[in-house]
């Protein structure tokens, strides 16, 4: 069966930087973080002090407030992020295509508020004061769930959870879902709500957050620094609306940008570290671009993974060049965790939306708080300020915890 051209005709998100697109966006290319001391935790307790947390998001504007007292924060942001991009892409959904329009949402790992405060019940108050909504609303699938529910979509339905890379494969799956005829639309993307006291101290345990002080927390997250120590916890939400090229058109949807490209593999290495030199990192994006069917020296921009680790940041740079070669120093490249923070499974549905809308506007936002160059970090990380340039190709990068990694490739449309 021929495949199908897949088209994004609706964004959404909400972000630390922003509750909606516009305003992440017109903050990402001003160089605008979202990041400062968490509020969520007892900071005093952690050797981590900040996070990059939603600030003013009311889900009252997108929730009945009956429904949202049942939805974790995480399940919230995917049906507010969800509303968004219906709305942006104009699609109605009745009786006539309910059941050719499908939800793919990811999360890392899920209800993780919800399960802290029904633990704590569990042990001050006994097993049968935890709320029989408790699983329904820890489980990472119940963000798609719930949409599918909110929105009346009744095609397939499901989550992946990649760690890190949970809303990228997320994407990536449900694309494939569209190009080969299982739905005419889908709603993609990643979820996440993780600011927690367990959290906040597992990954404190694993020494991956940044122990940047509180003198600025602004510029705690500084990818491709030499000086990076660490992430730093974000939370949030990013959708897409994907659908064919050919109900697209027919009923004048704007179109974004073609998804053409998606690529997967796994490092077979270590539970936390990843493959070294990056070897998994650039096999995935090799397969995505021969999944696109482009030469790498098509692809314009790169919205890297760029955690502001040590190890992520170097085997990254690695692997764009193994892919890349000479065009790997004629690549812009950012990572917009600098300002957004990392919002784990999240983050690649929310960088997906970035990478589509640096397509849309000829922008490329920055990597702020780049100062001091690393020998090992020698590339274009576009830094501290956004640019204006022609973009017809970006590739997203999203790596995960278990040695996952996924990379998408978004291309102008032309019609």
């Amino acid at each position: 069966m021929k495949e199908r051209k897949v088209v994004v005709t609706g964004l959404g998100a909400v972000t630390p930087v922003g509750n909606n697109v516009e305003t992440m966006w017109k903050n990402l290319i001003a160089g605008n973080s979202g990041i400062n001391l968490v509020t969520r935790v007892h900071k005093e307790e952690y050797p981590a002090v900040v996070a990059a947390e939603l600030k003013d998001f009311n889900p009252a504007l997108y929730i009945d407030k009956k429904d949202a007292r049942k939805m974790d924060p995480f399940t919230q942001y995917a049906v507010a992020a969800s509303k968004m991009t219906i709305e942006d892409a104009k699609l109605t959904i009745d009786e006539c295509n309910a059941n050719r329009v499908g939800v793919w949402i990811g999360s890392g790992i899920g209800g993780m508020q919800t399960w802290e405060e029904q633990h704590k019940k569990l042990l001050e108050k006994g097993p049968r004061r935890v709320s029989p909504f408790f699983v329904p609303m820890m489980i990472p699938d119940m963000a798609a769930g719930q949409v599918s529910i909110q929105l009346g979509a009744k095609g397939i339905n499901s989550c992946t959870a990649t760690a890190c890379a949970s809303g990228a494969s997320s994407i990536g799956d449900a694309f494939k879902a569209v190009e080969r005829g299982d739905v005419d639309y889908i709603i993609a993307g990643g979820t996440e709500a993780p600011t927690s006291n367990m959290a906040f101290a597992g990954f404190s345990s694993a020494k991956a957050l940044s122990l940047s002080t509180n003198q600025d927390p602004k510029t705690a997250s500084r990818p491709f620094d030499k000086n990076r120590d660490g992430f730093v916890m974000g939370e949030g939400a990013g959708i897409l609306i994907m659908e064919t090229l050919e109900t697209a058109v027919e009923r004048g949807a704007k179109i974004y940008a073609e998804i053409v490209g998606y690529g997967s593999t796994g490092d077979a290495y270590h539970i936390t570290a990843p493959a070294e030199h990056g070897e998994g990192a650039a096999r995935a994006m090799s397969i995505a671009l021969d999944d696109a069917g482009l030469h790498p020296s098509e692809v314009d921009y790169i919205n890297a993974h760029g955690t502001s680790t040590k190890l992520n940041d170097k085997y990254e740079t690695q692997a764009i060049k193994t892919v890349f070669k000479e065009h790997a120093y004629e690549l812009a490249i950012s990572s917009t965790k600098s300002m957004t923070g990392h919002l784990l499974g999240a983050a690649g549905g929310v960088e997906s939306v970035i990478a589509i809308k640096s397509i849309d506007s000829s922008i490329i936002p920055p990597t702020i708080n780049y100062e001091t160059p690393d020998p090992d970090c020698d590339l274009d990380y576009v830094p501290n300020e956004a640019r204006e340039r022609n973009v017809s190709v970006v590739l997203s990068n999203s790596l995960g915890f278990g040695g996952h990694n996924v990379s998408l490739v978004f291309k102008k449309y032309k019609a």
